[in-house]
């Protein structure tokens, strides 16, 4: 048995049981993956996949033990290496960050600017994802951390720590209607045409529940993934938009008014997931602490020794 094996086994796993997938993955041959994976089986007397013919179709119960001991393992594997490298180059390295548009867009620029004037040698790389897709990347070490307000704490690998919250606002032209709404109301908004963010991003999932707590159907005639999106159509006049209040700049947003409408929605709550028993470079500690000064080292670490996936401040 070797971690090559297990490497092979998690990659073809993580593939959708793909051998041609994990191969290119790995730059490696289909019949090599094929082979270690076989010589893994004999060797534990066990299948770890079910085979229809010479293709991988199913997990199989011992295998899905022998891949969550594979994934643990080739986790500690990288927690060795971040050691070695925190050690031999404490303030040099790498940094990926999965997170949203929103989140990239109009709350990291400033934390991103302080981070790299104290870590210059660090090489930074942000890639905007869905959050599902941010959770999956953390979890197959593709990621060091995401930060996002969905899927989060839905992510039962990933431990996950409360950054800030924040509540929506709605939008639309100068002189429209709704800006002189007073007080704003869920039956106000849903007489307009709206324009939202779709359903996988920036609390959606709450948008829906609160209006259908009224019994209201909102009339939705645009999603979008991002804010900037959302506020070009409205500027054409298809409809009032309902954003994150951070999305908004009335330096940038000029002809669009702006209407507070936190009395109207729960807030929402952003998060950073981490990998569980993951080793934290100082200057990754150094990162979080900078977006959130409440998660200090101590805290951290501590919620990533807990067995939990939730961690609260």
């Amino acid at each position: 048995m070797n971690l090559q094996q297990l490497r092979y086994v998690h990659e073809v796993a993580r593939q959708g049981l793909s051998i041609s997938a994990a191969a290119e993955a790995l730059f490696t041959s289909q019949p090599g993956v094929s082979k270690q994976i076989r010589q893994l089986e004999q060797e534990l007397g066990i299948e770890i996949f079910r085979r229809q013919g010479k293709r991988l179709v199913a997990v199989t119960e011992p295998g899905r033990h022998v891949l969550a001991i594979a994934a643990r393992l080739l986790g500690e594997l990288d927690n060795l290496r971040q050691v070695g490298a925190e050690y031999s180059s404490e303030s040099a390295g790498s940094l990926t960050i999965a997170t949203t548009h929103t989140q990239a867009r109009y709350v990291l620029p400033p934390v991103i600017h302080a981070f790299m004037a104290r870590y210059p040698d660090v090489r930074l790389s942000l890639r905007q994802v869905s959050p599902t897709r941010g959770c999956e990347l953390v979890v197959a070490g593709e990621a060091d951390l995401v930060i996002a307000t969905e899927a989060v704490a839905e992510t039962p690998e990933l431990v996950s720590l409360p950054c800030y919250e924040w509540n929506r606002c709605v939008i639309a032209p100068l002189g429209h209607p709704i800006l002189d709404t007073s007080p704003l109301s869920l039956e106000a908004i849903a007489r307009w045409p709206l324009v939202t963010y779709d359903s996988a991003f920036t609390g959606r999932g709450l948008i829906n529940r609160t209006f259908r707590a009224r019994a209201l159907e909102p009339r939705i005639v645009l999603t979008a993934l991002d804010a900037d999106v959302i506020k070009t159509y409205v500027r054409t006049g298809l409809g009032i938009g309902l954003i994150a209040r951070m999305a908004y700049d009335p330096e940038t947003d000029q002809g669009l008014g702006v209407v507070d409408a936190s009395h109207l929605f729960d807030t929402s709550l952003t998060r950073i997931g981490l990998r569980h028993k993951a080793w934290l470079r100082g200057y990754v500690h150094a990162f979080i602490e900078c977006f959130a000064p409440h998660l200090t080292r101590r805290v951290i670490e501590h919620a990533l020794s807990e067995t939990g996936s939730a961690f609260s401040i």
